[in-house]
Formats: C-alpha cells, structure tokens, sequence
C-alpha cells in the first residue's frame, strides 16, 4: 500500500489501538486513519464536516466495524459499494458479530471479506497482520475507473 492509507472505522478503542499495532507490525502499511462511527467514516470518504480540507484521496483498503453507533456498518459499506467512484476500494469487514444474517446481508451488499475479530490476544494480532499483508501485498488493487477523481460521488 506504497503511499496510501487504511481507513478504520471502529468504535470501541481497545479494538482500535490492538488493530492499528498489529498492522503497524506488519511494516507494510502507510498511515492509518481512524473514524469513530459510520457518520463520521461517510464524512471522511465524502470529504465533509470535520474532513473538507482533507486533501488525500481514497484509502487502499477500509476496516469496517459493522455495529457502530450514529450510522451503522452495513449502511456505510452499502454507501461505498454503490458509488461508482469507490465501490473498488476494498471493504473488510472486521467485527465480533457472528451472525449468520450480518454475514449474509455484507456480502449481498458487496463486502470483500468478513472477519470476524478473535477475542484471544495473540489471534486477533495475527488476524490483523494477515489482513494487512493480503491486502497490502497479495492483492492486486483494481485499477482506478476511467475519468476518475479523488472526490467520490455524494449520496
């Protein structure tokens, strides 16, 4: 992810803190950029409020938490996946849900993998440094659509 970013967008910080060490481990991930709720992940993808000035473009990959409170995941993954301009960006949904509809209802909307977070210290920090590296090394990005700008489309 040579030059680019990760957007976390997770509302408990325990999961955040141990989700951004493990893939700061994995010594192959730019910066990381974290939002709270799904308001504010929309926010930050659309570039308003709090994000206007945000000059970067789209992140590499966004680490989902799918409840989160203001707007939920599934809601924000049904934004980035039917916008034209973002719905290449991969979604992985990182959650402690095991539900089997959660599950189902992510990936009718798109979601390009569901994880769910392992409670086990060791497991979760694996978990993560494998995400990390599939999406940063494994994966070949898709290409950016033709006539494509920084700026998503607004919902």
């Amino acid at each position: 992810m040579i030059a680019r970013y990760i957007l976390l967008a997770e509302d408990n910080d325990n999961d955040a803190e141990l989700t951004m060490a493990a893939l700061r481990e994995s010594k192959i991930i730019g910066s990381i950029q974290r939002v709270l709720d799904g308001a504010d992940a929309l926010d930050f993808l659309y570039k308003r409020g709090a994000h206007a000035a945000r000059k970067d473009g789209p992140p590499a990959l966004i680490l989902l938490d799918l409840k989160m409170p203001k707007v939920d995941g599934l809601e924000v993954l049904k934004a980035i996946k039917n916008d034209p301009a973002m719905r290449t960006i991969p979604v992985v949904m990182l959650t402690s849900s095991r539900e089997e509809s959660d599950l189902a209802r992510c990936y009718e909307c798109g979601a390009n993998a569901y994880v769910v977070k392992p409670v086990n210290y060791d497991d979760f920090m694996r978990t993560v440094r494998d995400i990390g590296l599939f999406w940063g090394l494994t994966n070949e990005p898709a290409p950016s659509p033709p006539n494509s700008s920084d700026q998503p489309g607004v919902p």
